[in-house]
């Protein structure tokens, strides 16, 4: 596994103005549109609760309570101390990190995740055109699945595993609703995110290599590569055509590969999780 360098965030009086107005656009869309989901509509509260000018931190935190993880993956945040190999720690508004470290584990050089009820990711920052973009070989072990952890439900979505691609690509085919969020998004991290993300993930019922839909955007797909409890306790090996994956999930070609993360994450159920990634290989 290797990392970029993130940028910093931007400063607060510059977030501040940009949240503001983000806030505005989103209590307009509010107004004419109507949302049969309740849960797009608790995200969107997060507008009609807030005030004018600098967002409050907990504008922050609801804004991102679920949203973030997925939209922020090719988001910059504070670079975790020790980096490793152009990887770095990506923090989340509103949530504490999860801890990551390079160690050794069944002879290997591996990535270490502990999660305590917290969410952060591990990025690398990429460069790769789309007629590049073919197959990539990834694993993981996990031991234990988070008992109450539903990837389909937003107050559960949380995963012992996750290898998330952003991607770059045309922001004017966005829905208004998913410019508005990705807007948000910019002006309280101080960088653009990805078009669109996806990731692959172990899951705890849903069938294998089925894509589920973020609960938050669709503009975040996952591909379950494991289920259940069948596997645990071993290293798990995947190769995938991530081109193709793209293609079947999102129904379109994939634009530019811009980001590569990781991220083991138990905020949403309040509980812990352990993982361990091996090296991310692209083909």
């Amino acid at each position: 596994m290797g990392a970029g360098d993130g940028s910093g965030p931007s400063s607060s009086s510059q977030a501040g103005s940009q949240g503001g107005g983000a806030q505005e656009r989103y209590q307009s869309q509010l107004r004419h549109e109507h949302a049969d989901d309740g849960e797009r509509l608790r995200y969107l509260d997060v507008a009609q609760r807030g005030v004018k000018g600098s967002p409050p931190k907990r504008l922050r935190r609801r804004a991102f309570l679920g949203a973030a993880p997925a939209v922020l993956a090719g988001c910059a945040s504070t670079p975790a101390p020790e980096a490793h190999d152009d990887w770095h720690e990506v923090r989340l508004p509103g949530k504490e990190p999860t801890h990551y470290h390079w160690t050794h584990k069944d002879g290997r050089r591996v990535l270490a995740a502990q999660a305590e009820r917290s969410a952060s990711m591990w990025r690398r920052k990429l460069e790769r055109a789309p007629r590049e973009i073919g197959e990539v070989e990834l694993s993981w072990r996990v031991d234990r699945l988070i008992d109450e952890a539903d990837l389909s439900v937003a107050e559960r979505a949380d995963s012992p595993v996750r290898v998330l691609f952003g991607f770059g690509g045309d922001r004017a085919r966005l829905s208004m609703r998913n410019r508005l969020m990705f807007e948000l998004a910019h002006a309280l991290s101080g960088e653009e995110p990805p078009y669109a993300t996806l990731m692959y993930v172990w899951a705890n019922r849903a069938p294998l290599d089925s894509v589920v839909i973020n609960p938050r955007t669709d503009r975040v797909r996952k591909i379950v590569l494991d289920s259940g409890p069948g596997q645990l306790g071993r290293w798990r090996e995947h190769r995938r055509h991530l081109a193709q994956d793209f293609r079947r999930a999102f129904g379109e070609d994939p634009g530019p590969l811009q980001s590569v993360a990781v991220m083991t994450d138990a905020d949403n159920t309040r509980s812990q999780a352990q993982a361990w990634y091996g090296p991310i290989r692209f083909y």
